[in-house]
């Protein structure tokens, strides 16, 4: 996505607002840069005169390192997508930790249950569970979590500057608690994708609320209004999915596989492992007169995604099909 200096500047602007940092103030950059998350982590500190920490490359899925690194630079602030917030609240020595004043988790739903431990384990931090999409400037919506005794955690209210709207399939306007496409507007919109027009008119349309010339990105959430006009994610309604927190299209992947010579055919799909959601990619091989080797095709996709994806895009496994299923009116049966 292409992003514009002003949607950053606008972001990093109200996150020095709403959590404000000082020279006291040391923020952890723990996360890798093809994830958008390190842009606060780096240039927030930066801008507002607060200390930046650096963790070891790797350092972010080890909890014990973590929390030397923690103690040793005695932070204040870092993030965590909530499946690696579930891992380090239950590492023994947490407690020392106690110079933590606020975690901020985004990248995937925050689940209750995790909410619960980091009240237990690290009562003097503050919880904040955020909202957002790199094609808004990384996060959109913001909650300061407190126990409300309810079976999920919403993700706010918009950040200043940014709207949203729920939607039906038409575009209208649905009542307060009915569940809709989550759709966002204002100053932190992406210009669009990079050299993919298409997608760009499909993800980007105009808004139907607004004046001439704005425009609604779709994220293919589903999300409604609570009563008090919070808003709570509801799931994703498209091929779009999360694996350790990064957002990932499908068909882009699909597409790269398909640049393959010795591909015809490409589906991927992200499938529970045991141990969280893994890329998987199915393909049918072209008709070369002869059979394909599996293992070659194997490794030399493998080898070409490499060069064109980011490494958490290409697939763990790659499975050649001879043909695909299909459901009883011919479409394929994912």
């Amino acid at each position: 996505a292409g992003n514009r200096h002003l949607a950053l500047y606008n972001r990093l602007a109200w996150m020095q607002q709403a959590y404000a940092l000082d020279g006291a103030d040391t923020v952890l950059q723990k996360t890798p840069f093809s994830f958008d998350v390190s842009v606060w982590e780096f240039f927030w500190p930066l801008m507002t005169g607060a200390r930046l920490a650096l963790a070891a490359p790797g350092e972010h899925r080890e909890p014990e390192r973590l929390i030397d690194t923690i103690e040793r630079h005695q932070v204040t602030t870092l993030h965590f997508v909530p499946s690696m917030l579930q891992v380090f609240v239950r590492e023994p020595g947490l407690q020392r930790c106690h110079s933590v004043r606020q975690v901020i988790c985004s990248g995937e739903a925050l689940a209750v249950d995790t909410q619960q431990q980091v009240f237990s384990h690290l009562p003097g931090a503050r919880l904040h569970n955020l909202y957002g999409p790199t094609e808004a400037a990384i996060d959109v919506t913001h909650w300061t979590c407190v126990d409300e005794g309810r079976d999920s955690v919403p993700i706010g209210r918009p950040i200043a500057n940014l709207y949203t709207h729920i939607l039906g399939p038409a575009f209208e306007a649905l009542p307060q608690v009915a569940m809709g496409e989550l759709m966002l507007g204002g100053q932190g919109l992406a210009r669009g994708y990079h050299r993919r027009p298409s997608l760009t008119a499909e993800r980007f349309v105009p808004d139907p609320f607004g004046s001439h010339g704005q425009r609604l990105y779709r994220t293919g959430d589903l999300a409604r209004y609570r009563d008090s006009g919070v808003i709570e994610y509801c799931g994703r309604i498209d091929h779009q999915v999360k694996v350790r927190g990064l957002r990932i299209e499908l068909g882009e992947i699909e597409a790269r596989v398909l640049e393959h010579p010795q591909v015809r055919e490409a589906v991927v799909l992200a499938q529970d492992s045991g141990h969280g959601q893994q890329l998987v990619a199915y393909v049918l091989a072209e008709e070369q007169g002869m059979a394909v080797d599996a293992a070659e095709l194997r490794d030399s996709l493998r080898e070409q995604l490499k060069g064109s994806l980011p490494d958490y895009m290409v697939p763990t496994h790659i499975l050649q099909v001879q043909a695909w299923p299909v459901t009883a009116n011919g479409k394929l049966d994912r």
